[in-house]
C-alpha cells in the first residue's frame, strides 16, 4: 500500500524542480536547445529571460515549475548536469588559480607552500611577479604584474 506523500515533501519537490527552471532560465539558447525540451516549457523559459521586473520574473519561474511537475525531470537534469560539468570544472579551476594569486599576495610563505604543491615552479618568477603586483597596487599603477601572476598561474596549475 502506497503512503501518500506529505505536504513538505511535495513543497521540497515543487522547489527543487523550480531551482531546475532556473538554471534553465540561465542557459544560453544554443544550449537550451540541446535539452530537447518540451515546446510550452521551453517557450515560457525564453519568456522568463526577457522579464526583468522581480515579480513579473518569480511568477514566471513559478509557471516555469509547475509546467516541470507535468513532465519528467529526470532526464532534464541528467542532461543540465552533463552539459554543465565542464563549466563547473572550470569555474573550480579558476577559483583555485584566484585563491592561489590572494595566498602569495597576502603572506611571504605563500610561495615556499605554493612550491611545495607544484615543485616545477619558477620562484625566482613567481617572488618578482609577487612583488611588481604589490608595488602596483600600493602606487595604484595598472594590474599589469597582478595579470601576468594570473597568466603564470594558469601555466602552472593543471586543470581539473
Amino acid at each position: 500500500m502506497d503512503l501518500p506523500i506529505s505536504k513538505t515533501l511535495r513543497k521540497k519537490n515543487m522547489h527543487a524542480l523550480q531551482r531546475l527552471g532556473e538554471q534553465l532560465v540561465a542557459l544560453n539558447p544554443a544550449q537550451l536547445e540541446q535539452l530537447g525540451l518540451a515546446e510550452k516549457l521551453r517557450d515560457a523559459v525564453i519568456e522568463a529571460r526577457k522579464l526583468k521586473q522581480n515579480e513579473a520574473r518569480r511568477r514566471q519561474m513559478q509557471y516555469i515549475g509547475r509546467l516541470m511537475r507535468g513532465i519528467e525531470a529526470a532526464p532534464i537534469r541528467q542532461k543540465l548536469d552533463s552539459l554543465l560539468g565542464p563549466q563547473k570544472q572550470h569555474q573550480a579551476w579558476l577559483i583555485l588559480i584566484e585563491r592561489w594569486r590572494e595566498r602569495l599576495l597576502q603572506d611571504e610563505a605563500g610561495v615556499g607552500e605554493f612550491a611545495d604543491f607544484y615543485p616545477q615552479a619558477d620562484l625566482q618568477l613567481l617572488r618578482i611577479l609577487v612583488g611588481n603586483a604589490k608595488r602596483e597596487a600600493l602606487l595604484s599603477q595598472p594590474p599589469k604584474n597582478y595579470r601576468e601572476l594570473f597568466r603564470e598561474l594558469c601555466k602552472l596549475i593543471p586543470r581539473q
